[in-house]
């Protein structure tokens, strides 16, 4: 089968289409380079550079690759900013889906692998967070994710177009093999902002608070190796090929770490000192939340493998010790 990725040269993008690659199927890349990194690009993989909100380029791409199936990943994902600026998230996040979605119904793929988010979520009722909890994103990006489910299933109903949406908790983490080398632009997420402070790109590390009710006062989050949500992506095409039938899954590690715990083990393993402070706490930052994937595990047979904190440091530091 043959595979449009949709942003992959980006970071989990560029994981995706490796793990593809090492299923031995022929992959197009599809990616405007704004977040993603030519240094990304495999050279099995064939590479259109084009943007999301051109809806001539897109029709142009699908209809000369008679792919089977599509993923997509191409989104503005930094939630604060999404609360500045919604009208950004929705030109880019909802208008560029529309487009993903119009062009591929025209072209006849009806297979597609969606990133979504446990941000859909918001702030949670109870953890380990399933695919019932009830759904009351709390930020624009979590709200632009949510309504993409939504057309997913009305394109189900209408186009026959099969679908998988992919919950992401937090991912982390680098190729264990080494093979994917391009960093996040202006990350905002935990791991790598510690990995710039380790490398000395960044003076130090901001805490949001050391008072919630956690063991050591920090928040606990739910971090899922890269890698292992690679396969799952592999794994879902396999599944609504296979079942003609759509499904909706979370997808973490179960296991909850600390901020306070992340960086302690940070430092164990890079010699670095990484100079952290607890400055005030972020509006809506819940106190912890920590998936439960066994919805994956039944339908797809998926299990975090290698999310284990010291893989995921490990794997990270492997890329920023070069710098």
């Amino acid at each position: 089968m043959n595979v449009l990725v949709v942003g992959g040269a980006g970071y989990i993008g560029s994981h995706v289409v490796r793990a593809l690659l090492d299923k031995k199927y022929g992959v197009t890349v599809f990616d405007n380079l704004s977040s993603g990194s030519r240094e990304n690009l495999f050279a099995e993989a064939q590479f259109i550079q084009g943007d999301i909100l051109d809806r001539a380029a897109l029709s142009e791409a699908m209809q000369d690759g008679a792919f089977g199936g599509l993923i997509h990943l191409a989104a503005f994902k930094a939630a604060g900013e999404s609360m500045l600026k919604p009208e950004k998230y929705s030109v880019n996040n909802i208008c560029g889906t529309i487009n993903i979605l119009n062009a591929a119904a025209e072209c006849g793929i009806n297979r597609i692998v969606f990133s979504s988010s446990a941000a859909v979520y918001g702030e949670p009722r109870y953890v380990p967070l399933d695919e019932e909890h009830p759904l009351s994103p709390e930020n624009y990006y979590g709200f632009t994710k949510l309504e993409i489910e939504r057309f997913l299933g009305w394109y189900d109903k209408l186009k026959g177009m099969r679908f998988a949406a992919l919950r992401y908790f937090n991912a982390a983490g680098y190729d264990t093999a080494g093979r994917v080398r391009g960093l996040e632009r202006n990350p905002a997420n935990l791991l790598p902002i510690v990995m710039e402070v380790a490398a000395g790109m960044r003076a130090k590390l901001s805490i949001y608070g050391s008072d919630y009710a956690t063991d050591d006062g920090t928040c606990i989050r739910d971090y899922v190796h890269v890698n292992d949500l690679a396969d799952a992506h592999v794994s879902a095409l396999e599944y609504i090929q296979r079942e003609q039938r759509s499904l909706t899954v979370n997808l973490g590690s179960e296991q909850g770490v600390s901020v306070q715990a992340m960086v302690v083990l940070a430092r164990k393993i890079t010699g670095r000192a990484i100079p952290a402070e607890v400055v005030g706490r972020r509006p809506g930052d819940p106190a912890k939340l920590v998936a439960s994937s066994k919805k994956a595990a039944d339908l797809l047979g998926w299990k975090a493998r290698v999310s284990d904190v010291e893989t995921l440091i490990g794997s990270t530091w492997n890329i920023y010790k070069t710098l």
